[in-house]
C-alpha cells in the first residue's frame, strides 16, 4: 500500500528529498507519489513539515 498527499501538501519538496526510491514528484498543483515505485518505507510522511503525507487506506 503506498503513501498518498492530500490537499494540505504546501509543496516545498521535503518529502522529494527523502524518499529513497525516487517515487515522489512535483505534480500540477502539489507533489505526488507514484504508487507503482513506493515502497511504503514512510520516510515521506515523516519528512513532511505539515504532515500532508499518509499511508493510503
Amino acid at each position: 500500500m503506498a503513501h498518498k498527499i492530500s490537499s494540505e501538501c504546501i509543496s516545498c519538496g521535503a518529502c522529494a528529498d527523502t524518499c529513497p526510491v525516487s517515487a515522489i514528484s512535483q505534480g500540477d498543483t502539489q507533489y505526488q507519489i507514484d504508487p507503482d515505485v513506493c515502497i511504503d518505507c514512510g520516510a515521506c510522511e515523516e519528512g513532511c513539515p505539515v504532515g500532508a503525507i499518509k499511508p493510503e487506506e
